[in-house]
């Protein structure tokens, strides 16, 4: 496969733009992370083929160790931003065992530079200017002369807390799409154990499930809920064994902290929800102190 294309493109309804890292539809603007955006750009190299988990890799991954749940787990985020359905996509097609497909139609955009002489300032806008660099005067004046305001608790309440960590809605990876219920109840699980935990702060169910199948970056979710982390994973299914993968997210720059697969028999699927959720739990505790 050869070098992402690094030129504005139009994927469905998405202008997509490589070098401000940016898609846009219409007045909509998601800004995506550098490795969102080589994940999307390495498909859109090959619309409507296949291209295998071990290629997007080496593309997106290159030089760093990485799991196939890695490629799961930003597959099913990039859904999520290009508001895509995985039951019924109309831009990402999981082809089971094999890779992924882009199916929206992508087209080259051409690049156009004005050559207009740019228009000399009026008069009014020195006026303008002139006026809104005395209110600025007048309002740091003000401010100097009244002193700092005190910090409201709201605005306190607003700062996250070193030990705060919201779940997310995990993802239902598995191949007939049918195991929502047991993913849902994966969530409700971790929240209610991670609760427990002296000291940690984890918004209740109803917020994190607010931002289920919401189309924002994990950044902007994470300011909402006012936490520091962010837990989210994905329920995949291979005959009668269920794999639960959870990654846990730093929210300020992105980067995992850590991440773990779990591998149960699907004998007692209430049983298995408590035993990973304890498992996580206690994982968790070593990597937030």
């Amino acid at each position: 496969m050869d070098r992402p294309p690094s030129k504005p493109l139009r994927i469905g309804d998405w202008f997509v733009n490589p070098l401000s890292g940016e898609i846009a539809r219409g007045e909509e603007r998601v800004r995506l992370e550098a490795r969102t955006m080589r994940l999307l750009l390495c498909l859109a190299e090959s619309p409507g083929e296949v291209v295998s988990i071990d290629a997007l890799l080496s593309q997106v991954w290159s030089g760093v160790v990485v799991t196939p749940d890695s490629v799961y787990q930003a597959v099913a985020a990039l859904r999520r931003l290009l508001g895509d359905d995985a039951k019924q996509p109309a831009y990402i097609v999981t082809v089971p065992r094999l890779g992924y497909r882009l199916v929206a139609p992508v087209e080259p955009q051409v690049e156009t530079t004005s050559t207009a002489r740019p228009a000399r300032p009026s008069s009014r806008m020195y006026v303008a200017l002139a006026f809104g660099v005395l209110l600025v005067a007048g309002a740091l004046s003000y401010y100097l002369i009244a002193g700092r305001p005190a910090t409201s608790q709201a605005a306190a309440d607003a700062v996250a807390s070193p030990k705060a960590i919201a779940v997310l809605p995990f993802l239902d990876l598995t191949d007939s799409m049918n195991e929502e219920p047991f993913a849902d109840g994966m969530t409700e699980e971790l929240i209610h154990k991670l609760s427990k935990v002296q000291g940690l702060r984890v918004p209740a169910p109803t917020a994190s499930f607010y931002f289920k199948g919401k189309q924002l970056p994990l950044t902007e979710i994470a300011r909402s809920l006012h936490v520091s982390y962010v837990l989210d994973g994905s329920v995949r299914k291979s005959g009668d064994t269920l794999r639960v993968a959870a990654r846990l997210v730093r929210a300020d720059d992105g980067y995992v902290v850590w991440s773990e697969n779990y591998d149960r028999p699907l004998d007692d699927k209430l049983m298995v929800q408590d035993d990973i959720a304890g498992e996580v739990t206690s994982a968790l505790r070593a990597s937030i102190d």
